[in-house]
């Protein structure tokens, strides 16, 4: 099984998931993929589909807090460096057609992944050459986990049991964080906390991909 949420501001493919059996007719949300950026750093920091995990449904990914993040400061540093100031868990889903799917009430919902695509970072606040810087930052304070975007292969069969009169929803996707940077600039000798010069947030995904599953009433 494998980890894996919408909007890529680095690079994005198309996939589809298809419903194989259920208890009722399973319909897919359809939507339409995210632009892309290509560029040079891309291909760098992308996760290839060999070094992704699958890890399915994870309840309460999503129910923490957003946590600050705190870098020590060095004197002697580069002119300018970029910090992750807060982190929060977050599903990002692969927004392609077909990848999210809702059935019920009751039964069971299998679903597969039946075409490859790519789920990429989304980046705000800041130009496209400083996204890489962005994603380093959070690899070291964050988790080593990741990346620019994350490549999804076919396969990833999941099967879950919906409760009796609800009705089940399924999205595949990465588990990856949600974070808030900031850019800073050295003062004088660079001991002290330097001069924010830029800010923003982005959205990450990790080599972590797989289904989240939640429940409605309609």
């Amino acid at each position: 099984m494998g980890i894996g949420m919408r909007r890529t501001a680095i690079a994005s493919s198309s996939a589809l998931l298809l419903c194989l059996g259920a208890v009722g007719t399973a319909s897919a949300d359809q939507e339409v993929p995210a632009s892309s950026i290509s560029g040079p750093d891309q291909a760098a920091d992308a996760i290839a589909a060999e070094n992704t995990v699958e890890v399915n449904d994870r309840d309460t990914w999503e129910d923490g807090d957003e946590t600050t993040v705190v870098r020590p400061r060095i004197c002697d540093g580069p002119q300018t460096w970029i910090e992750i100031t807060s982190k929060k868990n977050y599903h990002i889903p692969s927004w392609w057609n077909g990848t999210k799917y809702k059935d019920g009430p009751g039964g069971t919902m299998a679903v597969s992944v039946t075409k490859s695509g790519t789920i990429s970072a989304e980046v705000t606040g800041t130009v496209e050459t400083e996204a890489k810087a962005i994603v380093w930052a959070a690899k070291a304070s964050v988790s080593v986990k990741v990346g620019t975007s994350v490549t999804i292969t076919t396969g990833h069969t999941y099967t879950h049991n919906i409760a009796r009169g609800k009705y089940g929803h399924l999205q595949y996707g990465s588990w990856g964080y949600k974070v808030s940077w900031k850019k800073y600039r050295r003062v004088g000798n660079g001991c002290g906390h330097g001069t924010e010069i830029d800010s923003g947030n982005a959205t990450l995904p990790t080599s972590e991909t797989g289904w989240k599953y939640w429940e409605t009433s309609t």
